[in-house]
């Protein structure tokens, strides 16, 4: 039940979820901690959204680029996606949702996989919500792949229609409100055809300490924003 009224809300928000690993630092504590906290922040704050009533819910969890870190750390980030991703307790954790995931995740051990696909098997057919869930995942790569796709099925012209229904994001809408945390002012690779009118929000919060408080500050400043998408808003 909503607690608190908005005049708006976005349809779709974005999360680019930043700041775990010095968020441990910061407190002596070892990386794959700061990722365990980062993860119950995620699904308070997904639950939360979802019952303000915003339908699409997108998050930033593991680029292509994170291959780069330590093995130690992906391995750790691994057996939380592994648990996360788990059927029984998706369902719980977010009812009527379903779960769609952008990025290559074949690329991760077979568990892993297999907990992906049978999640998404349980949940497709869900209509109320949507997560997706970003791992592995490049907005750039995303692209790429769309456009593979275009070829193979032998289009020889394309709208932006088109692309769009070639994107792991296919039949929803675009992100209204993007927020990366930790003070970083960048989308770094995040959804870069459907942020193109994205309004954008970076709180100095590191991600764990992301709560309801700092999405309502979040989201009374989307409240504020004049989307105009290029057009002159009349005055009144």
């Amino acid at each position: 039940m909503q607690e608190k009224k908005f005049n708006k809300l976005p349809k779709h928000i974005g999360y680019i979820i930043d700041g775990n690993g010095r968020w441990a630092k910061s407190r002596g504590l070892p990386r794959s901690m700061g990722h365990s906290a980062g993860l119950k922040t995620l699904k308070k704050i997904i639950k939360l959204s979802f019952e303000l009533g915003i339908r699409y819910v997108s998050i930033y969890a593991f680029s292509t680029e994170n291959w780069n870190r330590p093995d130690s750390e992906i391995q750790g980030l691994i057996d939380l996606f592994k648990k996360y991703l788990k059927g029984n307790s998706f369902v719980k954790d977010y009812p009527n949702t379903k779960l769609n995931i952008m990025g290559d995740y074949t690329k991760f051990p077979k568990e892993l996989v297999d907990a992906a696909n049978k999640t998404i098997e349980m949940t497709k057919f869900e209509t109320q919500f949507v997560l997706n869930l970003g791992i592995n995942y490049s907005g750039k790569d995303e692209i790429v792949m769309a456009v593979n796709s275009i070829i193979k099925d032998g289009l020889t012209e394309v709208t932006r229609d088109v692309i769009d229904n070639y994107l792991y994001t296919k039949g929803q809408p675009e992100p209204d409100f993007i927020i990366r945390t930790s003070g970083e002012q960048r989308l770094s690779n995040f959804m870069m055809w459907q942020a193109a009118y994205s309004e954008l929000y970076f709180p100095d919060t590191l991600w764990p300490d992301f709560n309801k408080k700092e999405l309502y500050k979040a989201l009374k400043e989307f409240e504020k924003r004049n989307r105009r998408f290029g057009s002159i808003k009349e005055e009144g």
